[in-house]
């Protein structure tokens, strides 16, 4: 069991992220919805009604969250983005139109986040502490550069039930503290349960949408065992996914949950990833993240 304590005595910590990427996130997944009206219908609808629910559903349940959105959507929607800020949520950097990283160079990840950084800074007047990969990876040495870029956290990864730090990937000493990962898993994710469209079939395979009660049974099974042992709840959601008439109140039953308890750390990322900095050394010997790092050095 976790012996580590959380900010106000807490048993574990929740961050509740929001991928607001309108229609790029599904142009990237399936580039074949392009032009199709019908289908990319189904994605920008998070913009029309989904993000004011989710917005009003964390404001009822008190909870401040992290929303990643890409610079294309920064300057579509500037004011809905604004609005997302205003209620002090806080607002990371997702590339400029949700960029499949598997796809780019090194130096066309940087130029994607450096277009994303310059929208979301032209929106807001100041520039993104975190972000997320939409793929989830990136070419080695992009964690460094996010580091010289002011970033202090990432949620892209995954592999663990807590923060853990990502290792330099260069010998070049750097004063700043290392990268935070806050990493995901797909059973507390919104898309893989929900996502659907007819034609072209997104996912492809998907036989039908799940029962709401036992999708939220699930997020309540995963919760109650890691407030058991302590950990870091990391939930994803998409507006266009959660926020649609009906299930919205899956997430409101889910919050109503959580907060019934009185020993549980609600923080944004930046704020876990500025008390992950300042209270922990660094990864547990033998994390992963290091073995991977220094079996990929070796291969250099």
């Amino acid at each position: 069991m976790n012996s580590l304590r959380w900010p106000q005595n807490a048993r574990c910590a929740v961050v509740v992220t929001v991928d607001f990427n309108d229609e790029h996130g599904i142009l990237t997944q399936e580039p074949r919805i392009a032009g199709r009206e019908k289908s990319l219908s189904v994605w920008r609808y998070g913009a029309k009604r989904g993000v004011d629910r989710v917005l009003d559903a964390l404001e009822e349940f008190d909870v401040r969250s992290s929303w990643f959105v890409p610079g294309r959507v920064a300057q579509t929607h500037a004011e809905l983005v604004k609005r997302i800020d205003a209620q002090e949520h806080e607002i990371g950097n997702s590339g400029y139109r949700c960029e499949d990283f598997d796809t780019l160079t090194l130096d066309a990840q940087k130029e994607a986040f450096r277009a994303g950084q310059a929208a979301l800074e032209q929106a807001l007047g100041r520039r993104a502490r975190g972000f997320r990969s939409f793929t989830g990876n990136w070419a080695p040495g992009f964690a460094d550069f996010l580091r010289d870029e002011g970033v202090t956290w990432s949620s892209s990864w995954r592999g663990d039930d807590l923060p853990y730090f990502h290792l330099p990937d260069t010998d070049v000493v750097r004063t700043t503290p290392p990268l935070v990962e806050l990493p995901l898993h797909y059973e507390l994710e919104d898309e893989p349960y929900f996502a659907y469209n007819l034609s072209p079939a997104v996912p492809v395979g998907q036989p039908r949408i799940p029962s709401y009660r036992e999708v939220l049974a699930n997020w309540k099974h995963d919760f109650a065992a890691f407030h058991r042992f302590g950990l870091c709840f990391v939930l994803r959601l998409h507006p266009e996914i959660i926020g649609t008439a009906g299930r919205i109140d899956v997430l409101r039953e889910l919050l109503a949950d959580i907060r019934a308890r009185d020993n549980v750390w609600f923080a944004t990322g930046a704020e876990m990833a500025a008390w992950w900095q300042q209270s922990v050394d660094g990864n547990e010997p033998g994390h992963p993240v290091e073995v991977y790092a220094r079996h990929r050095q070796e291969a250099q």
